[in-house]
C-alpha cells in the first residue's frame, strides 16, 4: 500500500482527490494521513467525503476512515466500473459543496473503465474556491479532447452558495490512455484570441447581468479583443447569485476566468475581476491558465507520448499535483520556472513484451 502525507504542498484537498483518482485508475491501494491539515477545518468535509465514497462506489473499494473531519484514510480499490451513478454532495450535510471538484475526481478513473458512464451530480455548481461548471464544459473538457478523452458536462440546475442544490449531467466514454491518449505541445499563447462568455443571474434583476456584460465588453474592446458574452437569466436555483465567465480557446491554447457576485460588490467590479485575470493571462504569454495546468498533469502522465505546455506561474496546486502523480507513476515531470512557466512531461513507457 502506498503511504502519502496529504498535507504535502498546498495542504488542502488536492492530494486527496488526485491520489484517490489515480488509486482507482491504477488499482493501487493508498493510505493518506494529514488530510487537509493546513485548512481552518482539517479533515474530510462533505464535498471531500462525497468524493471518497463516490470513488469507492465506482471501484468497489475497501475503505476505512471515511467520516467527517477524518484526517486519515485507507483506500483499496478493485476494478473500476462504468455505468449510471448519482451522487449528492448535500446528502451528507446540506451545503454548496462543489460538483466540479467531484467531476475532477471521477473523470480520470471512469475514462479508463470498460463501459461508458453517465453521472447525475447534485451540489454547488458555482461556489467560492472551486471551478464553476462552465470551466469544465468550456475549458477543461475541450482541452482534454485534444488528449483523446471523450466526455461532456451539461448543467441542468444552477447551485449557489450556501444551499447548492444544483444538478449536472456528465457523460464519459472510456479509452485506453497508452493507445488513444496523445501528448500535447502547447507552448505559445493564442495569436488572435476570441473571447466567449456568459453573464448570469439567478433570482435577481436582469440589469445586474447586463451591467456585468457591458463592463466586460468595454474593457475587452479597449484591449482590441473580440468578445461574445451571452446573457443568462435563471429562476430555478435555490439561492440568488450572479456570475461572469470568460474563456479563450484557440489552437494549442485554452483558459477560463470567472467571478461571482457577492454582497457589497458592484456588477462592474465583478466584471473587472474576471477581465483582470484574463488580461493577466494574455500578458503572461502562456498557452494555458494556471488552473488548467495542474488538471492536465495526471492525464498527460498516462498518455502515449511526451507533452510540453506553458502556464503563467508554478502554482502550489501544480507542484502538489506533480508530486502526487510521481508517487504513483514513473513519469518524468519537469517544471521550468520562467515567464511563462514551462512544464515538460515524459510518460513512463512500459517495457516491450518478452
Amino acid at each position: 500500500m502506498l503511504k502519502l502525507d496529504a498535507s504535502h504542498g498546498e495542504g488542502g484537498g488536492q492530494v486527496l482527490r488526485t491520489a484517490l483518482a489515480l488509486s482507482v485508475a491504477l488499482r493501487r491501494p493508498v493510505a493518506l494521513s494529514g488530510i487537509r491539515a493546513r485548512r481552518p477545518k482539517p479533515g474530510l468535509q462533505p464535498q471531500h467525503l462525497t468524493a471518497v465514497r463516490a470513488l469507492a462506489t465506482i471501484s468497489d473499494a475497501q475503505v476505512s476512515g471515511d467520516a467527517l473531519d477524518s484526517t486519515e484514510l485507507t483506500f483499496a480499490p478493485r476494478a473500476v466500473r462504468g455505468g449510471d451513478y448519482r451522487f449528492d454532495v448535500g446528502a451528507i450535510r446540506g451545503s454548496a459543496g462543489s460538483v466540479s471538484l467531484l467531476v475532477q475526481a471521477l473523470l480520470l478513473p471512469l475514462a479508463l473503465a470498460r463501459e461508458p458512464s453517465h453521472l447525475r451530480l447534485v451540489g454547488g455548481t458555482h461556489a467560492p474556491w472551486s471551478p464553476p461548471v462552465h470551466y469544465l464544459s468550456g475549458v477543461l473538457l475541450p482541452a482534454l479532447e485534444h488528449v483523446g478523452l471523450d466526455a461532456e458536462v451539461t448543467l441542468h440546475r444552477w447551485g449557489w452558495y450556501p444551499r447548492g442544490g444544483g444538478e449536472v449531467e456528465v457523460r464519459i466514454e472510456p479509452g485506453d490512455p497508452g493507445v488513444s491518449w496523445r501528448g500535447l505541445r502547447w507552448e505559445t499563447p493564442p495569436s488572435r484570441p476570441g473571447v466567449l462568455g456568459i453573464s448570469a443571474v439567478s433570482r435577481l434583476p436582469r440589469e445586474i447581468a447586463e451591467r456585468q456584460r457591458r463592463q466586460a465588453l468595454t474593457r475587452l474592446h479597449s484591449r482590441g479583443l473580440v468578445a461574445d458574452i451571452a446573457l443568462v437569466e435563471d429562476t430555478q436555483a435555490l439561492d440568488r447569485g450572479t456570475f461572469l465567465f470568460l474563456s479563450v480557446s484557440a489552437a494549442g491554447a485554452h483558459a477560463g476566468f470567472s467571478a461571482l457576485g457577492r454582497r457589497g460588490v458592484t456588477a462592474e467590479a465583478v466584471a473587472d475581476e474576471a477581465v483582470d485575470a484574463l488580461v493577466a493571462y494574455l500578458d503572461s504569454s502562456a498557452a494555458v491558465d494556471d488552473h488548467l495546468a495542474d488538471q492536465l498533469v495526471p492525464y498527460l502522465a498516462l498518455a502515449g507520448g511526451p507533452s510540453v505546455f506553458t502556464c503563467p506561474s508554478p502554482s502550489h496546486h501544480l507542484r502538489t499535483v506533480v508530486w502526487t502523480v510521481q508517487q504513483f507513476v514513473g513519469a518524468r515531470i519537469e517544471i521550468a520556472d520562467g515567464h511563462p512557466t514551462r512544464i515538460a512531461i515524459a510518460p513512463e513507457i512500459p517495457p516491450a513484451p518478452g
